[in-house]
């Protein structure tokens, strides 16, 4: 069994919570007063182009929301909207023991849009444990989608043996697992991390 040089982490629902989820949107759609079917048939529509840095904040915004007047502003709804994002400390403490181990490359494999991406990393000093970022928006790809895993491997110049991918959704460490050939965790919580963890690497968790 090849021994383990790098971990690929997903950012919400492991590290953080999720940036822009269907809770977080319903959450929005009852604070500001939308109605919940059209703003969410008008999200679905440009996700995938949100979620790939081809739409940036303002215009996914003015798509979604401000294709009307509204009594509130564009700011407002941003502001609420990076709000959302929170830490999940007891995780973020895991990575840190790990990255000061230095045994390690620690790179996130997220789903994010390009500005709420850019935010968590710097709200929440990732960059202090992770030394590279494979992301949608940076990568133009999306899990589950092979081609995300692939740029992953080949921009580290790692062989998928010798690779660990954490996720909080079942499909995308499936796809990890048995498409790319990564080992997987499935993220529960963290006491079920480290105890699978402790089987992969050597660092002491």
């Amino acid at each position: 069994m090849a021994q383990i040089t790098t971990l690929f982490w997903d950012v919400g629902g492991v590290l953080l919570t999720n940036g822009w989820d269907k809770a977080s949107r319903q959450k929005a759609c009852d604070t500001f007063a939308l109605d919940w079917e059209e703003f969410e048939g008008r999200h679905e529509l440009v996700v995938p182009a949100f979620e790939k840095g081809q739409l940036g904040l303002d215009p996914y915004l003015e798509r979604t929301v401000f294709y009307r007047p509204r009594a509130f502003s564009k700011q407002d709804f941003k502001d609420f909207m990076l709000a959302q994002s929170q830490p999940r400390p007891e995780t973020l403490a895991i990575v840190e023991h790990l990255a000061q181990s230095k045994k390690y490359l620690l790179a996130t494999l997220n789903n994010e849009s390009l500005e709420l991406n850019v935010y968590r990393i710097n709200r929440f000093g990732l960059r202090n444990y992770f030394a590279v970022f494979f992301s949608s928006c940076f990568l133009g790809a999306k899990k589950p989608d092979e081609a995300i895993f692939r740029m992953a491997l080949q921009l580290t110049q790692r062989v998928p043996e010798e690779c660990v991918f954490i996720d909080d959704r079942e499909l995308n460490v499936e796809c990890a697992r048995h498409f790319v050939g990564m080992r997987a965790i499935h993220y529960q919580d963290p006491d079920q991390l480290v105890r699978e963890l402790a089987d992969l690497v050597s660092a002491r968790i």
